[in-house]
Order: structure tokens, then C-alpha cells, then sequence
């Protein structure tokens, strides 16, 4: 890992330094160069921010972008709030609901092939190796797993990364359900000031799908990607004296201009989950941060607050900067695998759930040569397997996963700071160790 000090001398700004950090770990990770396994990357043993102050090479700030970098981003994954700024999701007043439990230690033993190996692994083994940070798995109502890691613990908070968008997507696809939303609109008749914009001629639904047609690269390897335009324009950090771009998500969303058609492929882009947002904040009078409290945390018995993350303005990032307590999240997760209701209430419209199982375009979807995920699909910004007894999946980098499969009555929510972004590099051990637990947890009588 490169010295963050060394790095903010080279770069003349905060934000051309936040650019080289991130792409200077992308480069690295497409690269042969092994990566400290996950004991060795702890980031509790390795003493991250610990001290007061702590010592310089074990120091990590946002400003210079040395809070990403591996290993140091073990640590920050659970301690956004520390960094950056961020507004709060509400449990509300209630007490929270007691999750049952019984635990059963035997699913460590469970074994499995990861994908395009010869050699076994078992399911603890998979938790060092997708560098897991902490795990929930939930069957027919009751947690059945539980375990942490490093510097996450149960009263924690952890980055879900772009498991945010299928929250999201969860809100938008609920005010859909409920009409508040006509999905079949173009974007333009909610969000005007999109109209000049690529997004101004798609529908909702396109939106929810991603099947835009969007001259936006996501290709964090490319530092003249849209992405890291998009990273600009968010990230609070002070601008240059020079910088004339966007200075808010709101501002660069108007920028993105159309490529191709809408409609024809899936094309999984943040930019989407943003605009998705500022539809359902133009519709609600609500950003998404007081929705999601309004309609769904505050009603789910949670334990802790949740918390986004936000631009210079204030704007919750909804592409992906959703943080949340570990059993929180199992709770949305079991919410859904119920049709919706939880803690005696219908929280989500049941048709919201029937239609996410069924999935989306399976053509579109395939266009996009996910090859580790053929046969699957997307709707409403939620991973659809497409397989027997509609399991579907929100995915986030670097290992994020809320996995729920009706059939097995199982959930596992787990996070994960996996040293590569791309899940990719986490779904051959992943999808086989979903799949080997939930065929032994449909066993038990």
C-alpha cells in the first residue's frame, strides 16, 4: 500500500488525489499481485485508526483518498460515519423486535466446490476467503448463523455499497405498487430538469431495470470514465479554483447524455439509482434517506439507526451509500422473503415482491455477458437467479450481499471487504456457497 502521505504530496488536489487513490487500487487489483489473505488484512489486528492520535502509517483520511486503499478500507467500510458526511435513516421510537435465534454450528462443516476449481472448500473456510466482515443467515424466520469480523461488530455499521440500489429500487418499485409512480412515464414528466439529458426520454422502468442507453462508463480502471466525473461532482470535498463541473449528484445527472437506444440491453449503472432517487424525492417531498425511515425502517423493529452518505448539498447518495447494522439488514431481507410483511405489519406491497421474483429481460440481461450469472435477469434494481423457487439477490462490490431464497426459507446478508471491487472476483466462491447452504438448510425437517 502506498504511503497516503506520499500520495497527497504528489497530486496538487483532494480530488485529483481521491482520483489517483481509487484508481491506483483498481490498477493494482487487475494485476497477479497477491493480496494479504484475510487474517493477515484484519484490520483490528492491524490497529487502523487506534490511538490519539493514531500513528501516521496507521492513519486513514477522505480527503487524499488513503481511506480506500487496501487493507486500510477493512476499517473504513465500518467507519463511513467517521469520514465523510452523512445524514441519518430513523429506527424511530419503538423498541426494537428481538430477532429468534438458533444458532446451528454445524453449517461450518458444510462443504462445497467453488466455481472452476477441483478442491473443496467449506462454508467457514468461504468466509476468509470472500474477506468477509460479517454474516447473518436467517431460515424460516429464526437466525441460524451469525458471525463477525475485524472491526465490525453486532452494534456496528457497515457500507452496503450498491446493495443500496436494490433498497432503493425497493422504494421506487413500492410507490409503483402503490400508484404514486406511473412507471411507464418518462423520467421528464417527474424531473424536468432531466429533460435535455438521456434520462429525459426513458421511462421509470427503464430506470428500475437499467436498460438505458447512456453514453457512461463504469470502468473504474479508466480514469476518463463518467464514473469519476460522477465521483466529482458527489464527493463534499472542496473543489479546485479551476474546477467548472458539477458540484452535486443533481447537477452531473443532467449532463449524461443518450448512447444507443433505451430498452434493448441491460447496462448496470449507478447513475440510474441516482436519478431513481431524485424521482422519488420530486414525487414524495422526501429525499430517499427520509423515506426509507418514513416507510420501512422505522417499521421493521430495527436495532440501530441506518445512515447515507451525501454530496456537497446534502443529497443521499442512493447509487450506493447506504450504511446499516448487519441484523437490520437481515430484517429487510426476511421482510421480503415474507411477501413484504414483517413485525405484524404489510410493509411492502406483496405484488412488489411477486413481480421481483418473476424477474426482467432475460435477453437484455444476457447482452450484458455476466458470465458468472447466465440465465439470470434484473428488475427493479434487484438480481433475479430466475431458477426454481425465485431466489434473488442485491449485490454490492467488493462482497456486499443480501441473498433471498423463497424455496430454502433462507436469507444471508453478509459484508465484505473483499480487496477487488468486482464481485466477480467473489461469485465462484460465493453462488456455490449460497446454493450448498440452502440445499442443507431444505433438508432439515
Amino acid at each position: 500500500m502506498s504511503d497516503p502521505r506520499a500520495v497527497s504530496n504528489r497530486i496538487a488536489t483532494p480530488l485529483a488525489a481521491l482520483l489517483m487513490c481509487f484508481v491506483s487500487s483498481i490498477a493494482t487489483a487487475a494485476t497477479t499481485t497477491p493480496f494479504p489473505d484475510a487474517a493477515a488484512s484484519d484490520p483490528e489486528k492491524l490497529g487502523w485508526m487506534v490511538g490519539s492520535p493514531p500513528p501516521a502509517d496507521r492513519t486513514v483520511r477522505f480527503e487524499d483518498g488513503s481511506y480506500f486503499q487496501f487493507p486500510a478500507m477493512r476499517w473504513s467500510v465500518s467507519n463511513f460515519r467517521q469520514l465523510m458526511p452523512t445524514i441519518n435513516v430513523s429506527r424511530g421510537l419503538g423498541a426494537p423486535v428481538p430477532l429468534q435465534s438458533t444458532l446451528r454450528n454445524e453449517i461450518d462443516a458444510i462443504s462445497f466446490v467453488p466455481l472452476g476449481a477441483k478442491a473443496s472448500m467449506t462454508w467457514e473456510q468461504s468466509q476468509a476467503a470472500t474477506y468477509t466482515d460479517g454474516i447473518v443467515v436467517m431460515h424460516r424466520g429464526k437466525v441460524v448463523y451469525e458471525r463477525y469480523f475485524g472491526v465490525l461488530k453486532p452494534d456496528g455499521q457497515h457500507a452496503a455499497m450498491s446493495v443500496t440500489k436494490s433498497v432503493v429500487g425497493t422504494l421506487g418499485a413500492m410507490l409503483v405498487a402503490q400508484g404514486q409512480i406511473d412507471a411507464d412515464k418518462q423520467v421528464a414528466e417527474y424531473v424536468p430538469e432531466l429533460a435535455a439529458s438521456a434520462f429525459g426520454s426513458a421511462t421509470v422502468r427503464q430506470v428500475l431495470d437499467m436498460t438505458t442507453g447512456l453514453q457512461y462508463s463504469e470502468d473504474y480502471a479508466d480514469p476518463n470514465a463518467e464514473v469519476w466525473a460522477h465521483a466529482k461532482a458527489g464527493s463534499p470535498l472542496p473543489k479546485p479554483e479551476d474546477y467548472s463541473g458539477p458540484r452535486s449528484y443533481y447537477e452531473f445527472l443532467q449532463t449524461v447524455q443518450l448512447q444507443g437506444k433505451h430498452g434493448n440491453t441491460f447496462g448496470y449503472k449507478t447513475v440510474n439509482t441516482d436519478v431513481l432517487g431524485w424521482v422519488i424525492a420530486r414525487v414524495t417531498g422526501r429525499n430517499v434517506a427520509q423515506l426509507l425511515s418514513e416507510r420501512i425502517w422505522s417499521r421493521l423493529g430495527a436495532e440501530q439507526d441506518a445512515y447515507f452518505t451525501v454530496d456537497s448539498i446534502g443529497t443521499p447518495f442512493a447509487g450506493g451509500g447506504l450504511n446499516t447494522g448487519l441484523r437490520d439488514l437481515a430484517r429487510f431481507g426476511e421482510m421480503l422473503r415474507n411477501d413484504g410483511t414483517f413485525n405484524g405489519q404489510q410493509i411492502v406491497p406483496k405484488a412488489l415482491v411477486d413481480d421481483i421474483r418473476r424477474g426482467g429481460d432475460k435477453q437484455a440481461f444476457a447482452k450484458a455477458g455476466y458470465d458468472q450469472l447466465k440465465g439470470w435477469s434484473y428488475r427493479s434494481m434487484w438480481w433475479v437467479t430466475n431458477k426454481e423457487g425465485g431466489a434473488f439477490m442485491a449485490r454490492g462490490v467488493h462482497g456486499q450481499r443480501i441473498y433471498v431464497d423463497p424455496k430454502a426459507e433462507m436469507v444471508i446478508v453478509r459484508y465484505a471487504s473483499h480487496p477487488v471491487a468486482s464481485n466477480s472476483a467473489n461469485d465462484p466462491v460465493t453462488l456455490p456457497a449460497f446454493d450448498a447452504l440452502a440445499q442443507s438448510l431444505s433438508r432439515l425437517p
